[in-house]
């Protein structure tokens, strides 16, 4: 689960961490107040999406000329007119893709007196096994071309789960940065304070970027990303409650009541498979015969007919699928119930495009008997080779 900025910043702060004073505002109105209440007198205004490249960002309502996501104002008018152009609007960046996200609301912080940028990051590991600290001097909108160009900037630390960031490792991160005078003793607790909160919240990443030593030489996060584990949210309900489901996608949203692992995608084949290894190799094969899958959805080793059930109508509900492919080996999962839950979706919804269903291993001879005997027109394959080239050709018409 991913969460604003402003209310990253919010949670770090209760850890101790020094940010700036700053915002949420939600309606254009509220900018003037917001404005109002901070120091000033120069801004940062910031839209509030889940994406990274907001400040190379631009909405499409207002031109290729127009300003980014994050924009600086040296006044209240300026930052009221700011809001305007950015709440409501369509902001496009490299991450959100060319359909955007509509940007709900913005961050109006104070300004900062910035002297460096620098780059940190806490994250799972998945090399080393442990917690990492990720750390360069080279902070700012460009990290990623500064791991493609020049990956010996970047420096990576590893903390031990029994000993946490001791002096030595807060030491070595400081060195890392290259951090002097009184940014280096701010570095000292901050380390401390950012894994304390990684591990407390059960984050998967924690990145700061920038961090920034201001002209007095003290550190403030002046960006914070950050991503808990959805395993772990039962234990948080103050971070569940953070959760801006207008970000998500609804069909994934969906599926989460259903717990079922689905993803969307931007092919035009939907996919319906029990186990993630089945899921992936169903998807490569989609794509080895010449199409693009539309979804990763996985029902799992225990389904039900209503998850089944939901699980179809998730798939059918986007428009961007033209056929469907259900494809189940049958372990745990029993054909039959497979089977039933594909004729009661299409019961209920109909089918406008062409299913392939390939049925194998536990009752596999009742699933296959409940679909013939079915009025439905599905096609079906006698293995994971077959129905990909049967769903792939009936999309092209062949």
């Amino acid at each position: 689960m991913n969460i604003h900025e402003h209310q990253a910043k919010a949670l770090l702060k209760e850890f101790g961490a020094p940010v700036a004073k700053g915002v949420a505002v939600f309606a254009p109105e509220a900018a003037l107040k917001a404005a109002n209440s901070l120091p000033g007198p120069v801004y940062v205004v910031k839209s509030q999406i889940h994406a990274g490249g907001r400040g190379k960002g631009r909405f499409k309502e207002l031109g290729a000329d127009a300003e980014g996501g994050v924009r600086l104002a040296r006044s209240v008018d300026e930052v009221v007119s700011h809001a305007n152009d950015m709440l409501g609007n369509i902001l496009v960046t490299k991450q959100t893709g060319p359909a955007g996200k509509q940007v709900n609301r913005i961050y109006i912080e104070d300004g900062a007196d910035i002297a460096k940028e620098l780059y940190l990051s806490i994250l799972v590991n998945r090399e080393s096994g442990k917690v990492s600290f990720v750390a360069s001097t080279e902070g700012g909108m460009d990290i990623e071309g500064v791991a493609e160009e020049t990956p010996e900037k970047i420096h990576t630390l590893d903390i031990e789960p029994e000993d946490g960031v001791t002096k030595e490792k807060a030491t070595a991160i400081c060195d890392a940065l290259q951090l002097e005078g009184v940014g280096r003793s701010d570095g000292m607790e901050l380390f401390v304070q950012l894994y304390d909160a990684f591990v407390a919240k059960d984050m998967s990443l924690l990145e700061i970027n920038p961090l920034v030593v201001l002209g007095d030489g003290h550190l403030v996060v002046l960006d914070a990303k950050v991503s808990f584990d959805n395993n772990a949210l039962f234990k948080h309900p103050d971070i569940q409650s953070l959760r801006d489901l207008s970000e998500e996608d609804e069909k994934e949203i969906e599926a989460g009541k259903y717990d079922l692992a689905y993803i969307a995608l931007e092919g035009s084949i939907g996919c319906m498979v029990n186990g993630a290894g089945l899921a992936m190799a169903t998807m490569d094969i989609i794509k080895l015969y010449g199409e693009q899958p539309a979804n990763f959805l996985d029902v799992g080793g225990g389904a039900t007919a209503e998850k089944v059930t939901a699980a179809f109508k998730i798939i059918t509900s986007d428009p961007s699928v033209k056929g469907i492919l259900v494809n189940i080996f049958g372990g745990i999962m029993r054909c039959d119930i497979i089977a039933e839950g594909v004729l009661q979706a299409v019961k209920e919804m109909g089918l406008n495009v062409p299913l392939v269903v390939r049925l194998e291993g536990t009752k596999v001879a009742e699933g296959k008997k409940l679909i013939d005997e079915s009025d439905l027109d599905v096609i079906s394959a006698n293995d994971l080779d077959d129905a990909a080239q049967k769903i792939v050709a009936a999309v092209k018409g062949e």
